[in-house]
């Protein structure tokens, strides 16, 4: 190490200069900074999610893991009791812990968190307001909005709560328990406006044909002189756990715009899905009459495949 006099021409040691650590941190893609077992583990998860109960075989081939690894990891996470065995019968099932995460995830907004950029790329291509809602009991509430142009106006807010077989609510009514589908269906349905359909033998059929086609194009229903292009948001389970929409006014959505629109609609809403941890499975399109709409719209539709109801977020 070299030295530096001073001012009384004592030598001293030279301070190192502070090293340059502009480069320690090179930009990379967040790929870079996964960690293998922590990958497997939610891999492992997220079978055990979609399985369980399931043997240790099928966890880690689904997992694409060996069954020593799975093994370990699960061990891992009873330890913790995230996991749990039935010892009789050897098959896996997720433990009760996660329903602590499970009520803070909803409780911190999780779910409009993780929505949000997807709503915003939506309305920024369509130009129209987008809209999240969740089922809650026998009502829908509004989660998210984006809304693209303050002068659009605006069919609901946050924290809103609406009727479920009325308007984009009704695709939550659709994946909804059967129990619950039952219960409303027997109830007297108030007619919100003149449009509004309240006949349960209608709205069963319909629910057959949101299920069948993976969305809904509706008009009038909630607001009048309002359309709406619904799709199912589902998460790493397959469940719907919410509905996707926009809603825009009747004068701007004259046919053929609702058509060309629809395809944006849905791809944002597979994107989130994705986002989610849901699968996307693609079913031949087709041309599928929308019974819902008094235009009588012809829309092609697909939708991701369906799965066992579960939810971190309802």
């Amino acid at each position: 190490m070299g030295t530096a006099k001073n001012g009384n021409g004592a030598s001293q040691p030279k301070s190192k200069a502070s090293p340059d650590l502009s480069g320690a941190f090179p930009e990379t893609s967040s790929k870079d900074y996964n960690i293998a077992a922590v990958d497997r583990t939610l891999d492992l998860l997220e079978a055990l999610a979609r399985l369980g109960p399931a043997s240790l075989a099928a966890l880690a081939e689904s997992a694409g893991c060996t069954r020593t690894a799975a093994f370990r990891l699960l061990r891992t996470l009873q330890s913790r009791g995230f996991a749990i065995q039935d010892e009789a019968r050897g098959l896996w099932r997720l433990g009760a812990r996660w329903s602590v995460l499970g009520r803070a995830a909803t409780e911190q907004g999780a779910l409009a968190a993780t929505a949000m950029p997807f709503l915003a790329s939506l309305g920024k291509a369509t130009g129209e307001n987008v809209y999240l809602r969740v089922r809650d009991g026998m009502e829908s509430e509004t989660v998210a909005i984006y809304q693209t142009d303050p002068a659009i106006r605006m069919y609901s807010e946050v924290g809103k709560r609406g009727p479920l077989h009325a308007g984009s609510s009704r695709v939550l009514l659709a994946f909804a328990p059967e129990a619950v589908q039952t219960q409303l269906l027997a109830q007297r349905l108030n007619r919100i406006t003149p449009a509004t359909r309240i006949d349960p033998t209608w709205i069963a059929a319909d629910l057959q044909r949101i299920r069948a086609r993976g969305y809904l194009i509706t008009s009038d229903e909630v607001v009048p002189g309002s359309v709406s292009i619904a799709c199912p948001i589902r998460d790493a389970a397959g469940a719907v756990v919410a509905v996707l929409d926009i809603d825009s006014p009747s004068m701007r959505m004259r046919p053929p715009r609702p058509r060309a629109l629809l395809p944006q609609v849905m791809e944002a809403a597979v994107r989130l899905s994705e986002a989610l941890g849901a699968v996307g499975k693609p079913v031949q399109d087709g041309l599928i009459h929308d019974e819902t709409t008094s235009s009588g719209w012809h829309m092609a539709g697909s939708m991701i495949n369906l799965a066992r109801p579960h939810s971190i977020f309802r």
